[in-house]
Formats: structure tokens, C-alpha cells, sequence
């Protein structure tokens, strides 16, 4: 046999070569396109939630049917928060809204319950929480029934089982839509002072929708709705005399009748208690800023927290001060063992 040539070798070798520059050239790419494929594979299998079974029934007084349903729990929570907060919403601010609506619930299931017919524990009015059926979201959605109740299926999942507690005790969840720039001290609305529900600034919410209000009412009309008799030749309505800490109306003189912010909103049915007002021809016109009560979570301000890309632990955090996310079976196991 005779010898190869060294040219042979060499013209070999650099066939080799040639066929090996594309696989060379190609492999790493390859590889780390696997990569980022295999990792968003892993990113989009964690974000996917079940939505466990619900371990007990909510009692809830239907106003319309005059019916008591029992519905799962989660479900529950579902009808609640698509209820009480738009889709629109930031998942985050989502995932916030089921934590007190679950945790509401809760408090009540433990409680007993308040202002509502016989075998019922909740209604589904605002005496409560609202909650609509998915029928009843059906016709109020329509063809975006199916995206909007996957969104908010998923923030209700993503915290299924917890709830919010203060001193391992469930708290008393209260939210609002939309404060005056910041949320008011409990006891400044209703009686009792409560360690989380203190005032903090809410500065996003001037961007809320809901956030200024006008309302135009005639001088009989107001005086009629709240005892008094306006000095016109003044051109003043009454005196605000004290603030209440989140900086809406305590107290309010007017022609020698004292009120407390709350009542003024309440008789006149306006958005809130942070309210100026003025005399204009036969009008009291009435100008007010925020939406709601404002103690505890406001619901925009959620909101905008979340687009400025806080989590749903940061915006309880925020309105919740000292609060923690636990566990509900402890306190739904009270309940069950009860009934």
C-alpha cells in the first residue's frame, strides 16, 4: 500500500474544517436560544395558577332574587372583586383587592353576622361587599366576559388561601376608590381607633377619574335636607372649624348648627368629606376631591402603585401599616368547626 500524500491530508483536513464552520457558527446560538426558550418556558409555567378548591361555602343574601346562595368561597372572592374593581386594573392592585375582600369575608365568617337575614353572612350590596354571579358579569362584560374574568382569576389564585392579619388576627379590611391625596384615621370616620388604618399620603390618586367632584344644589333643597336657615346676604355657607388628620372636613359650622364632616357628606350625598363650598344665586355649589370614606385601601391608588411597578405586598404594606399575609384555614376552621 502505498504512502498518503501530505497534500492529501491537508486538502482533508480542510474539508473537515469547512463542513464543521457552520455547525461551530450555529451551536452557540442555538444553545442560548434554548436557554431563553427553556427559561420562559419556566417563567410562564410559574405564573400559571389553580385556583384550589374553596374549603367552605359563603351564606350570601341575593337582593335581587331575595335568595340565599351558597357559593365557594373563592368563587366568592372572584364575584367580589370584579365587582368592587374595574378589570382595567393592574394584576397587582388585582391581588391587593382579593386580600381584603378574602379577608373581609373571613373577619365576618368569625364574627357572625351583622345587619343581614337570617342564614346569611354577607349581602351583596355595599352594606357589605358587592358581589355579581357570572351571569350577572356576563351581561355587564359581554364578549370581554372571558379575558376580563381569566385576569382576575388568576389575581385571586395568585393569593388564594391568605388573608390579612394585624397581631395574628384578621383584619378589617376597608377600601375606598379614590382618596383626597391622602386616607383618613378610622376613628376620624367612624368611632374606633385602629392601629393599621392610620393616614398616609395617597399622592397618585389626583390622577383618579374620581378624584374632583361637582355638585350644585338650591338653597331650599339644602336647608330643608339639613335643618338650617343659610345667611345669603353673606354670601358664605358655614365655618369649617376642624380638620380631621387625612385633611377632609371634622367639623362644621353653619348659622349656629354644628355637623361633623361625615354627616354633611352623607345628608347632602356627596363623594366625600374634603368638600369647599359657596353661595352662587339660588345654588350652594359644593366642590369636593376624592371618592368614598377613605379609610384604609384606596382603590386608584392601588392602582397607580402597581403601574409604578409595586407588588401587591408593597400596596398592602402601604395602607395596611404592620399588617401581615397569613394563612385563612386557621380562622375558616373556626368557623367550620362552629356550624
Amino acid at each position: 500500500m502505498k504512502p498518503v500524500k501530505p497534500i492529501l491530508f491537508a486538502f482533508g483536513g480542510l474539508f473537515i474544517i469547512i463542513l464543521l464552520i457552520p455547525t461551530l457558527l450555529v451551536t452557540p446560538f442555538m444553545e442560548q436560544s434554548k436557554g431563553k426558550l427553556g427559561e420562559e418556558l419556566t417563567v410562564a409555567k410559574s405564573e400559571v395558577q389553580v385556583l384550589a378548591e374553596s374549603p367552605l361555602d359563603v351564606p350570601v343574601y341575593r337582593s335581587q332574587t331575595k335568595q340565599i346562595e351558597s357559593i365557594p368561597l373563592e368563587e366568592y372572592v372572584i364575584g367580589v372583586v370584579a365587582s368592587e374593581m374595574p378589570a382595567e386594573f393592574e394584576t397587582e392592585a388585582l391581588k391587593a383587592q382579593a386580600l381584603a375582600a378574602r379577608t373581609y369575608i373571613t373577619k365576618q365568617l368569625m364574627n357572625g353576622p351583622i345587619s343581614t337575614p337570617d342564614g346569611a353572612a354577607v349581602t351583596d350590596t355595599q352594606m357589605h361587599q358587592v358581589y355579581k354571579n357570572p351571569e350577572e358579569l356576563k351581561a355587564i362584560w359581554g364578549d370581554e366576559y372571558e379575558s376580563k374574568l381569566q385576569k382576575i382569576t388568576a389575581a385571586v389564585a395568585a393569593t388564594q388561601g391568605k388573608i390579612l392579619t394585624y397581631q395574628d388576627q384578621p383584619i378589617d379590611a376597608s377600601f375606598f376608590s379614590t382618596s383626597n391625596g391622602y386616607t383618613e384615621n378610622s376613628e376620624a370616620y367612624w368611632t374606633e381607633a385602629i392601629p393599621y388604618l392610620k393616614s398616609v399620603k395617597s399622592s397618585w390618586d389626583k390622577n383618579s377619574p374620581k378624584f374632583y367632584d361637582k355638585k350644585v344644589i338650591s338653597i331650599k333643597d339644602f336647608e330643608s335636607t339639613l335643618g338650617v336657615k343659610l345667611d345669603t346676604s353673606s354670601g358664605t355657607v358655614g365655618k369649617i372649624t376642624e380638620l380631621t388628620p387625612g385633611k377632609r372636613v371634622a367639623k362644621v359650622d353653619i348659622n349656629g348648627k354644628q355637623f361633623t364632616g361625615r354627616q354633611i357628606r352623607e345628608e347632602l350625598g356627596l363623594k366625600s368629606s374634603d368638600f369647599t363650598w359657596e353661595i352662587k344665586g339660588d345654588s350652594v355649589v359644593i366642590e369636593t376631591k376624592g371618592f368614598g370614606h377613605g379609610v384604609g385601601m384606596s382603590q386608584y391608588g392601588a392602582n397607580f402603585m402597581a403601574e409604578d411597578g409595586k407588588t401587591y405586598e408593597e400596596i398592602i404594606a402601604h395602607y395596611y401599616n404592620g399588617t401581615k399575609v397569613s394563612e385563612a384555614e386557621p380562622f375558616l376552621s373556626k368557623y367550620t368547626a362552629k356550624n
